[in-house]
């Protein structure tokens, strides 16, 4: 299957019946700061380049990031983290990441995540993370150079390890695991109860993606 293709059956599951109608709700009561904007309301394909050796896994859409602007890490005080580092370690065409039409150009890395809806809460269910797995597997496929995985969050090591058929290790901020031909890094997630409570600060952040930027040279 091409990632066309892909993307396309992604924009248009309703397999998880409580997201599907959380993207709806959500995209009709928005909120006072987006009120105006038109919703994207959409399961969310990753973005990036396609040969890359990088391959970033999230969480999950933002309701009122992702979900709002219909990219992954845009909108968002998470896609600014991102966006930010990315570009500060050449693998971003601009510093930020504010919607589809906003130039952002990924060099030798591709951005997804482990459920392609924004859940309630940013908590999904085992259900709904196993109902989006098979889409993570079938990137995996077409993005046939990827020798290094960075995993945002345990959810998303989890969900890699079963990806690589590995068993998880203990989830912590910059580990590394080499695994035959992949090696996965783990980091913290960029989201606002990690940066603004001082959990992850730019320093740490920083250093996993100096440490991913030697890995994919």
């Amino acid at each position: 299957m091409s990632i066309f293709l892909l993307n396309k059956k992604i924009e248009n599951c309703t397999k998880c019946t409580r997201l599907s109608n959380y993207l709806q709700q959500i995209s009709k009561t928005k909120v006072k700061r987006f009120s105006n904007e038109k919703y994207y309301g959409k399961p969310l394909s990753g973005f990036g380049d396609i040969k890359a050796k990088l391959l970033i896994v999230g969480l999950a859409p933002a309701a009122h990031g992702g979900n709002r602007t219909g990219r992954m890490f845009a909108g968002d005080s998470s896609g600014d983290w991102l966006a930010r580092i990315m570009y500060k370690y050449d693998f971003a065409s601009i510093p930020t990441s504010q919607s589809l039409n906003d130039g952002l150009v990924l060099r030798n890395a591709y951005v997804t995540a482990a459920v392609r809806c924004a859940p309630p809460q940013n908590k999904p269910t085992k259900e709904e993370i196993q109902a989006c797995f098979d889409y993570l597997v079938q990137e995996y496929r077409i993005l046939s150079k990827v020798s290094v995985i960075l995993c945002l969050g345990k959810i998303a090591y989890d969900t890699t390890c079963k990806l690589i058929n590995v068993k998880p290790e203990k989830f912590g901020h910059n580990n590394l695991f080499e695994y035959n031909s992949v090696k996965i890094l783990t980091s913290y997630h960029p989201s606002k109860q990690n940066t603004q409570t001082g959990r992850l600060s730019w320093k740490e952040w920083s250093a996993v993606f100096q440490k991913a930027k030697k890995l994919v040279e």
